[in-house]
């Protein structure tokens, strides 16, 4: 939260496109008179205090899917542009509806179904705070994060960070959550799912260290980097 007061931290590594949970919506967004500026911008949420952010500081340009469907909270199909490349993001932020009983990961295995026609084998990313772990599976249950992951792989997409240090779904070394921020009790809730063409591309997978993040935010920042160069 209270994103313009940290935009400075994270920018300091140079992003091209960041995806902001629980971000206040853009009219709050005043931000530093000598901090850099987002060239585009979109937002999802019925919050002012705490959405979906997504900010384009490249030269990518940002458009809402039109099959954007508002019901699943929060999956935003984005097309993106820049760089020679156009490619389909998905933004997550994996919420509780009080009104479904279809919660978090429930919300992104409702999502791919609703998109199915747009998630494809190449030129896919899905990218945010999904709220799940493996550990948290309810076998009998028609949606629980294994099953997700699957269905992900089925269509040839798969974890970065899983990819990248050759981790097990759910157990992995590295925690993305430090619950009430005690270093104790760690999970790993967010990802970066993308297609297999872009997996041949990946650079590196970071997660922030608890020491130097911890006083931002209960959630460390995901790094993804791909080699710019083989992108096309």
């Amino acid at each position: 939260m209270v994103f313009r007061k940290k935009a400075d931290v994270i920018l300091e590594f140079k992003p091209d496109i960041l995806v902001i949970p629980e971000c206040e919506h853009p009219d709050k967004l005043k931000f530093k008179s000598n901090s850099e500026i987002p060239n585009d911008i979109l937002w999802f949420g019925t919050n002012s205090h705490k959405g979906l952010g997504v900010f384009s500081y490249g030269n990518f340009k940002f458009k809402t899917h039109n099959n954007y469907n508002s019901k699943l909270q929060i999956i935003a199909p984005i097309s993106v542009t820049g760089f020679n490349i156009n490619f389909t993001l998905f933004a997550v932020w994996a919420s509780s509806p009080k009104t479904s009983k279809y919660k978090y990961i429930g919300q992104v295995w409702k999502a791919l179904r609703c998109y199915k026609d747009l998630i494809a084998n190449s030129n896919t990313l899905l990218v945010g705070d999904f709220n799940s772990n493996t550990i948290w599976d309810k076998p009998k249950r028609v949606w629980n994060h294994s099953k997700v992951v699957r269905l992900l792989e089925k269509k040839g997409i798969y974890s970065t960070y899983h990819k990248h240090h050759k981790q097990v779904q759910g157990k992995e070394q590295h925690a993305t959550f430090y619950m009430y921020r005690h270093k104790d009790k760690t999970y790993h809730l967010d990802y970066c799912f993308v297609s297999g063409d872009l997996i041949e591309k990946l650079k590196s997978v970071e997660v922030g260290d608890y020491n130097s993040w911890i006083k931002y935010s209960d959630h460390m920042p995901l790094i993804i980097t791909f080699d710019t160069h083989s992108v096309q």
